[in-house]
Parts: structure tokens; sequence; C-alpha cells
């Protein structure tokens, strides 16, 4: 399914990492929430660099098969995120795997990846799969009830956790999701100014152009998830405002 416009490289995992590295804006869709046709050719042709697929609950084989079917109509690249084994849908671009770093069982910070490894190793797109640590900061977020992450924690903290994921891990990826809930940018700008190799990923209450600048100005990569269902024509200038913004070093 890769192809030379997708925006990822197949030709190995490495290859894939620095095409995602590149990627500053990402639109998320859960396949467990309906979304029109109009709205969804409105997010594909946004000009968004990519389209992650996931969700924290409801996500089956059935509706993520359903969801990637109606974006392949579009250029845009299209990459899964794996929330269960159960999920893993063949054709995406790109696989991300989520490690909650801050979790508070081990089931997701190791155990699930490696019973769907142990099940599925074989047919696993290693060239196109790519780990992301994990560190979720709204304690009243789904993402945070179903993985019981300690939430309430500090700078000192969620610092260690990254550079654990950026330098002990050597994860491409050091994603901090507030999940329904606009962040301290001073902790993300912190954050992204202390990884060495990563590359950082926001996401969380990014619900309008502003609040896309400043998450812009702070993180390398800012995703935008729940405005599509909620405020469309805002989540859709979330774009521009990304570009706009120069990214950060």
């Amino acid at each position: 399914m890769l192809q030379e416009s997708s925006g990822v490289d197949r030709v190995n995992g490495r290859a894939a990492e620095r095409q995602l590295r590149e990627w500053r804006h990402l639109f998320k869709l859960d396949p467990d929430r309906e979304i029109s046709d109009s709205a969804l050719d409105a997010v594909c042709r946004s000009g968004t660099d990519a389209v992650i697929v996931g969700g924290s609950t409801g996500v089956t084989y059935d509706n993520t098969t359903d969801l990637l079917a109606r974006i392949r109509r579009y250029e845009v690249p299209c990459v899964l995120e794996l929330s269960s084994a159960e999920a893993a849908v063949p054709g995406f671009d790109a696989y991300l795997v989520p490690i909650v770093l801050n979790a508070g069982s081990a089931e997701w910070i190791a155990g699930r990846q490696a019973e769907a490894i142990a099940a599925y190793g074989s047919m696993i797109p290693w060239d196109t799969a790519v780990g992301e640590g994990y560190i979720i900061l709204n304690g009243g977020s789904t993402a945070a009830k179903l993985t019981g992450a300690r939430t309430e924690i500090g700078e000192r903290d969620v610092l260690a956790y990254a550079r654990l994921a950026d330098r002990l891990m050597r994860l491409p990826i050091v994603y901090l999701e507030y999940s329904g809930r606009f962040g301290d940018m001073r902790l993300v700008e912190r954050v992204r100014a202390d990884l060495q190799g990563a590359r950082l990923f926001y996401g969380g209450g990014v619900t309008d152009a502003e609040r896309a600048r400043l998450a812009a100005a702070a993180a390398h990569t800012v995703v935008v998830g729940n405005a599509i269902y909620e405020r469309l024509d805002d989540a859709l200038a979330t774009v521009a405002a990304v570009k706009e913004t120069p990214a950060p070093a």
C-alpha cells in the first residue's frame, strides 16, 4: 500500500521514522465515532500531513477497516495507532505502537505488545512499525482511566519518562497526551528542548487556530482529534495555523 507520494518510505523502519519526523500537523480519527462523508472529505483535503486512525475504546477490526477504506479514496497518508491486536488491520502506511510510560500496570508498557508479537509476529510489517512513548497527563481522560496512568506528576517525573523513551529506549516519538484538555505549554516546550533524538508529539485540547499556534511553537508535531467531531471549521483552521508557525528546534 505504500507509495512514493504517501509521505512514508517503506524501505525500512528507520526510513519511515525519518518521514514521520517531517510531519507538523496530524488529524486523528476514531473508528468508534461517526464522521460524515463531507467532514471526512474536508479533513483529508485539508493539507494535514497525515491522518492517524485510533482510539482508546470501541476500536474493532471492522470499524477500523471501514474507516481506512473511506480514507483511501484520498492521497493523504494514513497511519494506524494500535490500541489492541484485534484491530490490527493491514494496508496502512505505518503503524504506531504506543508504550504508555506512566501506566499503572506493565500491561500497557510491554504486556499487550508482547502478546501481540507472540500471536502475530510473523505477520507484523516491521518495516513500517514505529514505537511511541506515551506520557498521559489528563487523569480524567479515557486513556488515563483505561491504563491507570499516573497523571499527578511534576516536571521532574515527566522529564524522566521522556528521557527514558528518548535516551534509553531510543523511541523515535515521545507523545505528551492531554486528551480533551489543553496542556501546559511551558512543560511541553521544556520536554521538547530536552529531547536528543525523539520527536515530540503533542495532543489535547487543540480546538482552534490560536491553541494550534501555541502547541506548534512548543512541540514538533501537533495532533488534533476531538475538535473534528465538535468544531470542524475550527479544527480545519489548525492546519494552516500549525504550518505557519516556525518549527521549534
